[in-house]
């Protein structure tokens, strides 16, 4: 992956790292370790494209989404908003640049205040952001707001009790757009909806994402959700991205082990093909990120793993479609039969 940015992109990280310390007992509580939640990640969002990050729990995907915004402080590395350095920034700079960037949610009842209404919870960023001085011009785009997102404008006197958990995260998403950002951030905006409401959530998203012009970063463990929203797809597996490319080339032939076993644990609508497709089980349970194993991170599990993956981190390097990376050994090997010399080792180290 390039170092250089270019128009193209709009939000770009370059080694960035969320490291949080793990202290002893004791008066001085010394720190004795770090989680490295993110870490040393490079990954480049264009305008106007829908990325998704896929992952299991864990694995840190929010909190690279959080470190995005600088709303969980990186301890390493660097990030681009439109070519400013957003780990560089003062308070009220900090302030103005997240005009430009919103955020949705995972629970749309936690984050809104139940305190205040739909009208008070979508007119805050304006009146935080100065947008609209008046009580009237507030109201009034307000009512916008919520149209755009579904909702009958009827409704802004209520409170979130009041409604249903896909209509709670219309709200959420109206208060995102309030400022009228370029950038929206979806940290896992569907997981605790009902299958139905998830796809009306999904839609309504690539919709404002067109008729807006939003950049979206996606953030899913479900990987059928992804594919359906995204333009590219990123995974993340212990703090690294491990592959990235077009949603078509990566749900079509993945390139990384870890992207083969997702895909394969999601189920396919047609009976005779569920039974009859290859299942990718993986053994044994993530690593803990306060415990990175050496070589490529994913050896432990890995049904391939190899003589260089023990020691050899790989690095994001082409592999399949154009404009597909992985992070990965066996870029050769992936997706066909196992040459006899290349065996020595394909049980997942413990």
């Amino acid at each position: 992956m390039s170092g250089r940015l270019d128009d193209d992109v709009l939000v770009s990280a370059r080694g960035l790292e969320v490291h949080f310390p793990i202290r002893g007992s004791g008066v001085r509580r010394r720190q004795v370790g770090a989680v490295r939640a993110v870490d040393g990640v490079d990954l480049d969002i264009r305008r106007g494209e829908t990325l998704g990050l896929v992952g299991e729990s864990g694995c840190g995907k929010s909190t690279l989404g959080n470190a995005l915004l600088r709303l969980v402080e990186p301890t390493g590395g660097r990030v681009e908003f439109d070519g400013t350095d957003v780990t560089a920034l003062g308070r009220r700079q900090l302030r103005a640049l997240r005009r430009r960037a919103g955020m949705v949610f995972q629970d749309p009842f936690a984050s809104l205040d139940p305190r205040r209404t739909v009208a008070q919870t979508v007119a805050e960023p304006l009146e935080v952001h100065g947008l609209r001085p008046g009580r009237r011009e507030r109201a009034a785009r307000v009512g916008e707001l919520l149209e755009l997102v579904g909702l009958d404008p009827a409704v802004s006197g209520r409170y979130p009790h009041e409604f249903s958990g896909g209509q709670r995260q219309r709200v959420g998403i109206a208060r995102a757009l309030a400022g009228e950002p370029d950038f929206l951030v979806c940290d896992e905006a569907i997981a605790s909806l009902d299958v139905s409401v998830q796809a009306q959530v999904l839609n309504l998203l690539r919709r404002l994402q067109r008729q807006l012009g939003l950049t979206l970063l996606f953030i899913s463990h479900d990987l059928s959700a992804v594919r359906h929203i995204s333009d590219r797809i990123a995974v993340m597996y212990l703090g690294r991205i491990v592959e990235l490319g077009p949603a078509a080339a990566v749900g079509r032939e993945p390139q990384m082990p870890y992207t083969q076993a997702l895909l394969s644990a999601v189920p396919v609508p047609h009976p005779s093909v569920e039974r009859s497709r290859e299942r990718v089980v993986l053994t044994g349970d993530v690593p803990s990120p306060a415990a990175v194993p050496s070589g490529c991170r994913f050896r432990t599990r890995c049904p391939y793993v190899f003589e260089p993956c023990d020691d050899v981190d790989p690095a994001l390097q082409p592999a399949g479609a154009p404009g597909q990376l992985a992070a990965c050994h066996l870029h050769g090997v992936v997706g066909r039969e196992v040459p006899e010399g290349e065996k020595a080792g394909t049980v997942p180290a413990e």
